[in-house]
């Protein structure tokens, strides 16, 4: 009799409805601490590898300074 393949499915761990909100529960409470513990690290790596502004004469710049406000 030939052997059936595993899928990459079948290696999960089956757990209940509640133990799987509460594990998401933890995580998401362990990442916000890590991002409230790094921001400043996580902020200075994406400023240093976010692609440089290529101003475009065509472009226009609709966020560099406030709105007018409507003297009405």
């Amino acid at each position: 009799m030939a052997r059936k393949r595993r899928t990459k499915h079948e290696h999960q761990l089956a757990v209940s409805d509640d133990a799987a909100a509460y594990i998401a529960d933890a995580l998401m409470q362990l990442a916000l601490e890590f991002e409230n513990t790094h921001y400043a690290q996580i902020r200075r790596h994406h400023q240093a590898s976010a692609p440089e502004f290529d101003a475009d004469a065509r472009q226009l710049d609709l966020f560099s300074q406030p709105a007018p406000r409507d003297p009405g």
